[in-house]
C-alpha cells in the first residue's frame, strides 16, 4: 500500500521541498498551507506529475481553534481521495521566524513563536494523533540554534528546544503503537525565512559559510530528501532522537 505523508507549511521553502522528496521517494503527499493557495497548488501539481496523488489543505498551525475542524476536513479528504482512515507520516514543519534581542522581545513576538513552534506542534500532533497509523512516523522540524547561540535568537530557539523534548517524550508515549518521533534541526539554510536573508544577502551566508565543514549555507535540497529518508519504511529503528543537518556548523 502506497505511503501517505501530510507536511504542514508545504507551500514554500524546507516543507515544499520536503513534500517533494517524500511524494519522490513514492508517497502520495498532503500539504497544508497558511496564506499561499497558489503555492501549495503548485507543490501538488509537482507531485502529481510525479504520478502520485496531493492534496492541498489550508491551516494555520498558531491557531489552536481551527484544529477540530481541520482533523474533520482531513477525515472526510482521507476516505474520499484515499478510501482510508489513517495517513502514514506527519512532517510538523510549518513556522515563522522573528529575530530580535533577548531585551527587545515583546511578548507578542514570544507568544507568536510559542503558538506556532511548540504550542501548534503539539496540539496539532493531538488532535491527528488518532489519524496516524500504527507503524507511523512523526518528524519534527527544529533549528541547530538550539545548539549554539546566535544573537537575536533566544525566544525563537527555546521554543524550539520545546519542541525537542517534545519529541523525546512523544516517542517514548507512542512507542506502544509502533510510531517512530523524531526532531530534524536544520542549520543556515538558503530560503525565504527571516525575508531570504541567508539567501540573498552575501555577507551573512558568508557568516555561515565560513562556520560550516563543508564550507557552505544549505540550500532545502540539503534537507527535504534526508526527512524523505527519515519517514521511510525502511527507516524504522531511529526513534527519539536530534538529528542535525548543518553540513557540520560551528563544530
Amino acid at each position: 500500500m502506497t505511503q501517505l505523508a501530510l507536511v504542514t507549511g508545504a507551500s514554500r521553502g524546507l516543507g515544499r521541498n520536503t513534500a517533494l522528496s517524500i511524494a519522490r521517494a513514492g508517497s502520495d503527499v498532503i500539504v497544508t498551507y497558511q496564506a499561499s493557495e497558489a503555492g501549495a497548488r503548485s507543490v501538488v501539481a509537482e507531485i502529481e506529475a510525479m504520478g502520485r496523488r496531493a492534496v492541498a489543505l489550508q491551516l494555520d498551525v498558531g491557531s489552536m481553534a481551527r484544529f477540530a475542524s481541520f482533523t474533520a476536513e482531513l477525515q472526510r479528504v482521507l476516505q474520499d481521495i484515499w478510501g482510508c482512515e489513517t495517513f502514514d507520516c506527519l512532517v510538523n514543519n510549518a513556522g515563522h521566524g522573528d529575530m530580535a534581542a533577548f531585551a527587545d522581545t515583546t511578548e507578542a513576538q514570544f507568544d507568536a513563536l510559542v503558538n506556532v513552534h511548540f504550542k501548534g506542534v503539539f496540539f496539532l500532533t493531538q488532535a491527528l494523533l488518532p489519524l496516524i497509523a500504527d507503524g507511523g512516523r512523526i518528524v519534527n522540524l527544529s533549528t541547530g540554534l538550539t545548539r549554539v547561540s546566535y544573537p537575536g535568537f533566544s525566544a525563537y530557539s527555546a521554543v524550539k528546544g520545546a519542541v525537542e523534548i517534545l519529541s523525546v517524550y512523544l516517542a517514548k508515549e507512542l512507542g506502544h503503537r509502533g510510531i517512530t518521533v523524531n526532531t530534524v534541526a536544520p542549520g543556515a539554510i538558503e530560503t525565504d525565512f527571516l525575508g531570504g536573508a541567508v539567501r540573498d544577502m552575501p555577507d551573512l551566508n558568508k557568516v555561515f559559510a565560513d562556520m560550516t565543514a563543508l564550507g557552505r549555507a544549505g540550500v532545502p535540497d540539503d534537507i527535504g530528501p534526508m526527512i524523505a529518508s527519515l519517514v521511510s519504511p525502511a527507516n524504522r529503528w531511529v526513534n527519539g532522537q536530534r538529528i542535525e543537518v548543518s553540513g557540520g556548523q560551528a563544530i
